[in-house]
């Protein structure tokens, strides 16, 4: 089914994900900047949607690994787990849909995943903010953080 998915949104003519822009052109711009549009963002996230339909309700790719961070769009049509990241912060981008980004407070049912990432069933006592198209929230190393959805919501976000 995933290959039918693929071949509907991306003939064999077309690139999957197109390679960044390179400002200026040449080797030395490649090293300075990759850029996505909104249209190739969102045009991803239609796909990483019907990936979600046929699976556990969320989809996620890598965009691009950077030494310092990874670029990764993410579409979810179901809250998530509980989450830490010891040793890094998340920054998430709306680029359609709504949610709930719970921070702080405390992980319920909390284990380790793998070094410095704990996951959890929910988070109780954090702070509740709505997030909507056009939002940037960013959460710090450490900060127990949790993505809710409320009845037919869904959100894409680009998140680093």
């Amino acid at each position: 089914m995933q290959r039918e998915i693929l071949k509907e949104l991306f003939p064999e003519d077309k690139e999957v994900l197109p390679a960044a822009r390179r400002e200026g052109g040449g080797r030395e711009s490649a090293r300075h900047l990759d850029h996505w549009s909104p249209a190739v963002l969102l045009e991803r996230a239609a796909y990483l949607r019907k990936m979600a339909k046929h699976g556990d309700g969320s989809a996620s790719e890598t965009l691009r690994e950077y030494s310092q961070h990874i670029a990764m769009l993410s579409f979810r049509s179901r809250s998530g787990e509980a989450e830490v990241h010891e040793k890094f912060a998340d920054l998430f981008y709306v680029l359609a849909g709504t949610a709930t980004l719970v921070t702080g407070g405390d992980v319920q049912g909390a284990r380790v995943v793998g070094p410095g990432e704990v996951r959890g069933w929910s988070i109780e006592g954090g702070l509740h903010q709505k997030l909507r198209a056009g939002d940037l929230a960013h959460v710090r190393a450490g900060t127990p953080h949790q993505m809710l959805l409320a009845g037919e919501e869904t959100i894409a976000c680009l998140v680093m």
